[in-house]
């Protein structure tokens, strides 16, 4: 997938295309932040990949970040939505059992303990990203807190 987005942003810059690239990027980094996409979306490099673009002064380095940030943050309310929507059956579905409800133990005892500071350090591993947000939303984290360490781990 990687070597996907390089070739295909290097093609839709040949061809004077930036701004669907741009776009393209941008739904990558807010999909792996949402509902669980994280696990095949690669945000990572969509971002790599713009801020080298950036570099090369395709778009402007601010821009893009800001609009990762955004984009990023969007993401995590959406899965945070669905956990707080969802979440019961999430954990009694076929997913849930594999996880194991000793699994799911643990998650809640980790958002009691460390509260905020759960979803910040979560923004920091691809998988965490992918559930965090959800599961903050299972766990009845309140939505400004959730969107507070959310946003300074978007950061």
């Amino acid at each position: 997938m990687s070597a996907w987005i390089e070739n295909s942003a290097t093609w839709l810059v040949a061809n004077n295309l930036q701004i669907p690239l741009f776009i393209l990027l941008i739904l990558f980094v807010f999909g792996e932040d949402a509902a669980f996409i994280g696990f095949v979306l690669p945000g990572e490099t969509s971002l790599i990949v713009g801020g080298l673009l950036a570099e090369q002064k395709v778009w402007p380095l601010w821009l893009f970040l800001t609009v990762a940030i955004i984009a990023a943050v969007a993401g995590d309310s959406v899965g945070y939505e669905i956990g707080k929507h969802l979440g019961p059956r999430v954990t009694e579905s076929r997913l849930g059992r594999f996880v194991g409800a000793k699994r799911w133990r643990i998650a809640e005892h980790i958002f009691e303990r460390y509260g905020g500071w759960t979803i910040f350090f979560g923004r920091a591993q691809a998988l965490l990203r992918a559930l965090v947000p959800a599961l903050a939303g299972m766990h009845k984290v309140p939505y400004r807190t959730f969107l507070k360490f959310n946003f300074a781990g978007a950061l």
